[in-house]
């Protein structure tokens, strides 16, 4: 352990700073697929009874208007985190009357592109803004894409605990510029050991044919209707889920806020001439893309991890970073673990808490004289063959068994995990430390190991497989159902949100190309 990172923890253990450890916030975005009973997706509007997706906080669709997306709330236990993921999810199964919550990141059955419903937004100029970037989303890379979910993770620290790490490491720069410097320090290190993430808790080895239909690939058979790879852990993060040609050129490797503002800032103002060829409108009139450029916006650059700050009023992402620095990160690569009722479960998320906590503390340096890319290589060798025996991967020092730099780590993250335990008076966080540990020493303990052992002793496909436990997790759910209090509750935010949105579509609206010119970056 480096010489930073024990000062860096003795600082932490002291009771003041154990007190604002504490404090530290944690939230999930979950995003999940409507299906019917028998797991063709849903092509049903999204249900009134959740309420408008515009302006609903807590549930909302992503890109499709199937596809789900769950919002907790920030709150400073990852326990509290889950029990109101909980809750949102059955309120939604109560809702829905002949749907079901698909259980994994991958898609099943997919019908034609040209079916597939993107979501919906309302009238308004805020609400065409979402429908239209969607729309181009499916001209620039498919529909089919788009029909992933996954679990985003958001994770701060107090700004309280920024100071007096500031304050013990003497930096005289101001308290937004040095908490920036060091969000943007333990992002460089997520992108140096998420490989590590994907073996643990990587969960979609396999797919459904028609997921690559329109696609080359090598994937290998697995039965008639399934492909996947033998070792793979994560084949929603490899190169067959959110990878894109136009976006190959764009490096922000998080050395500064600014250089990784300027990249994006670049990116939503560069044109890219095969989006040019495709236009911004059609000859009906109807948009087909926000613009032309490498990104239509901010949001669409696919990223493992963000640097973010929570926007005010029409803000745009980049501007709320650049004005008031970085708040939290969004970890973006966690598959949905489709033997879990939430998709995650709270070990995985003290296990989060540990892993992001030590990216946060551990020395950073630059990344640096090819390290860049030897992170991206490091972590797509594990998305499709983590499970290989002797895999290799590459640091600056040299070639490096994915097992040892492994244990490594897991040596690393014991006295982070020993400083949380003490914080919140618990030992979940060095339990979750040592129950993952034992995937190392036993592959087939992965969630993606165990995808696969379950298919082939079920003799089920991918899409029979995932089906079984989206019913399971449904009569789990509707098994417990919300007290009279709970749903009054997220029935008012649901009749809450309709009211708002209606609100905002009774306000005059500029003609929606007036409108565009005046919300894109200059």
């Amino acid at each position: 352990m480096s010489e930073i990172y024990n000062r860096r923890l003795a600082l932490l253990g002291q009771p003041d700073s154990l007190a604002q450890l504490k404090q530290s916030l944690h939230g999930i975005e979950r995003e999940c697929l409507r299906v019917d009973k028998s797991g063709q997706l849903s092509l049903q509007p999204h249900p009134k009874a959740l309420g408008a997706t515009l302006t609903h906080g807590s549930i909302t669709t992503d890109y499709a208007e199937p596809l789900l997306e769950f919002i907790t709330a920030a709150l400073p236990d990852s326990q509290q985190t889950l029990e109101q993921l909980e809750e949102i999810h059955r309120f939604t199964i109560s809702q829905l009357a002949d749907e079901v919550l698909w259980a994994p990141s991958m898609p099943g059955v997919l019908p034609d592109e040209s079916e597939i419903p993107v979501a919906y937004y309302g009238e308004s100029n805020i609400g065409q803004f979402k429908w239209v970037y969607r729309q181009g989303l499916a001209v620039r890379y498919g529909k089919t894409m788009q029909c992933i979910a996954g679990i985003h993770y958001n994770y701060s620290l107090p700004d309280s605990l920024w100071g007096i790490l500031q304050e013990d490491d003497q930096d005289p720069r101001s308290a937004q510029d040095y908490q920036s410097a060091r969000y943007i320090a333990l992002t460089r290190n997520f992108r140096r050991y998420s490989w590590l993430l994907m073996y643990l808790f990587g969960a979609s080895p396999a797919v459904d044919n028609s997921f690559v239909r329109h696609m080359q690939h090598s994937l290998k058979r697995f039965d008639e209707h399934t492909l996947y790879l033998p070792y793979a852990t994560s084949l929603r993060m490899s190169d067959l889920g959110y990878q894109s040609n136009a976006q190959a050129s764009l490096t922000p490797c998080y050395n500064e806020l600014s250089s990784y503002i300027q990249s994006i800032r670049k990116a939503v103002a560069t044109p890219y001439p095969p989006y040019a060829a495709f236009g911004t409108e059609q000859a009906n009139g109807e948009w087909r893309q926000l613009n032309t450029n490498i990104l239509q916006i901010e949001n669409e650059y696919y990223s493992i991890i963000r640097p973010k700050r929570i926007t005010q009023g029409n803000e745009r992402p980049v501007e709320a970073l650049e004005a008031r620095g970085i708040q939290y990160v969004e970890a973006r690569c966690i598959d949905i673990n489709p033997f879990l009722m939430l998709g995650i479960d709270l070990e995985q998320a003290r296990f989060l808490d540990v892993f992001l906590l030590y990216c946060a503390l551990q020395d950073s340096p630059r990344l640096e004289g090819g390290e860049c890319p030897m992170c991206t290589e490091n972590f797509m060798q594990v998305v499709k063959q983590g499970r290989k025996p002797g895999l290799m991967l590459t640091r600056k020092s040299g070639s490096v068994s994915l097992q040892d730099w492994a244990k490594e780590l897991f040596d690393g993250m014991q006295a982070t995990a020993e400083l949380l335990d003490k914080a919140y008076n618990t030992n979940q966080h060095s339990d979750a430390l040592s129950s993952n540990y034992q995937k190392l020493l036993n592959v087939e303990l992965t969630p993606s190991a165990q995808v696969l052992a379950s298919m082939r002793a079920e003799q089920q496909s991918f899409s029979e497989f995932a089906l079984a436990q989206s019913l399971r997790h449904a009569q789990a759910l509707a098994a417990k159902p919300l007290t009279a209090e709970q749903l009054a509750y997220y029935q008012q935010l649901a009749s809450q949100s309709i009211a708002e949105q209606q609100a905002i579509e009774q306000q005059p609206q500029l003609p929606f190309a007036e409108y565009l010119a005046k919300v894109s970056l200059p």
